[in-house]
This record gives C-alpha cells, sequence and structure tokens, in this order.
C-alpha cells in the first residue's frame, strides 16, 4: 500500500488486541536494546529529551529497578528475532546515551514463522504496528520501518500529546497500542499553529482546548472539561 495524507487518511488505524500485561505471570528476561525491533516509524523527540534528563539523574542501579517494574512485551519469531510492542520512547533515550544498555522484557507471542516479513504481518493482524510517519502521512508498508529504535523520526503532534497527558488532560491507557499516536492524527485535523517537538509552548492552548471538547470524546483517555 502507498502512502497518504493524514487529510486523505484520517484516523486510519486498524482494530488491534489489547497488550497483554507482564503481571499475569509472564517470565521476564534480560535483552539487549539495540537488538529489539520497533514497530512503529515515529516517537516524540520530547518525550525522549525528557525521559533522558530523568535517566541522568539515576545511578545504574536504581536505572535498572525502573526498566525491571516496566518490561517491554515482545513478539519473537522461530529464529529469536524480536519486536517491541511497547517502551519505544525510553528504550530510544536510553540507547543513544548508553549503546550496550540492556532492559527486561516478556513474550506476548511466539510466532512459529521465521522471515521478518511474516512476523510483521502477524503483527499488523494484531493491530500492533503503526506505520505513519513523523509528518501523519501513511500508513507505509510495514517493510519501511526502521531495524532500531535510532532510525526513529519524529513527531511534533507525538510531543504534543505526551506534554498533554504530563498535564492531566489526557488519562494514559498503557493496554491501548499507540494510544497517543491516535490522539495526534486526531490533532492533525484541526487547527493549530506551527511548533515543533523543542518548541511545544505556541500549540499548546489550542491542543489543550480541543483534547477538552466534547469532540474528542470518542478517544481513549478522554477527561473532558474536568482535565
Amino acid at each position: 500500500m502507498d502512502g497518504c495524507s493524514v487529510e486523505a487518511c484520517p484516523l486510519h488505524l486498524p482494530d488491534y488486541a489489547p497488550i497483554p500485561d507482564h503481571n499475569k505471570g509472564l517470565k521476564l528476561f534480560e535483552v539487549a536494546v539495540a537488538d529489539l525491533q520497533p514497530t512503529q516509524m515515529c516517537v516524540g523527540m520530547a518525550e525522549v529529551w525528557n525521559r533522558q534528563r530523568d535517566f541522568r539523574e539515576e545511578s545504574p542501579e536504581e536505572r535498572r529497578r525502573y526498566l525491571n517494574r516496566k518490561p517491554v512485551p515482545l513478539v519473537r519469531n522461530q529464529l529469536g528475532h524480536l519486536w517491541m510492542v511497547d517502551r519505544h520512547h525510553r528504550l530510544r533515550a536510553l540507547l543513544e546515551m548508553v549503546p550496550t544498555i540492556t532492559t527486561y522484557g516478556y513474550v506476548i507471542d511466539d510466532l512459529t514463522t521465521s522471515t521478518r516479513e511474516e512476523a510483521l504481518q502477524a503483527l499488523h493482524n494484531k493491530g500492533w504496528l503503526y506505520l505513519q510517519d513523523g509528518r501523519g502521512n501513511g500508513p507505509w508498508p510495514a517493510k519501511d520501518l526502521p531495524a532500531t529504535l535510532l532510525g526513529l523520526q519524529d513527531d511534533p503532534y507525538r510531543s504534543l500529546v505526551w506534554k498533554l497527558k504530563q498535564e492531566g488532560v489526557i488519562k494514559p491507557q498503557p493496554l491501548i497500542p499507540y494510544h497517543e499516536f491516535r490522539w495526534g492524527l486526531w490533532l492533525r485535523t484541526r487547527p493549530m499553529p506551527p511548533f515543533s517537538s523543542k518548541h511545544l509552548d505556541p500549540a499548546l492552548p489550542a491542543a489543550r482546548r480541543l483534547a477538552r471538547s466534547s469532540a474528542a470524546s470518542h478517544l481513549a483517555g478522554w477527561k473532558g472539561s474536568d482535565a
């Protein structure tokens, strides 16, 4: 499928299977972050930079305990290759800081296939891929996904939604894949002043107003005027 603009394909995301929580008896194991393949094309760099500031204030032991509390849901194929279904922002932040960093993960789907193409199709079938780029265009072919976290583009709207979550305007929905991107795609369809991941302030008043409006009530995590 060729990519298309967000105006032509608004909110064009597939249905999804909820991400299983690691507290349901799933075994954790240690894995190199550099070996994990992303399932999305972009991140909000404002969140990445914020997480790096937080990580710099932690000791290695504090960081290790944190990663153990926040393990990565993974899909594994027959060759042992791993795709991450969440945690892209914090692990992109750490990988930039420490290229040899390891984290903890748990397998949510053990595939019976061995090729990358088959794994991406299985992920797509469960709604565990985000194939819009940093400008909101797509969906692009799954084969265009970067092979590592360092290849992810910046999406300023994902940064904007992260900030709204930080402020309590949007309620977190950790088991919904790409929840923040769903909000970001919707905000792209609304008038917004120019902004960037480094300079979110120009867009925040409009974004807060829109996120609290009844027009956003169909989106998971909407809190309305109570936010």
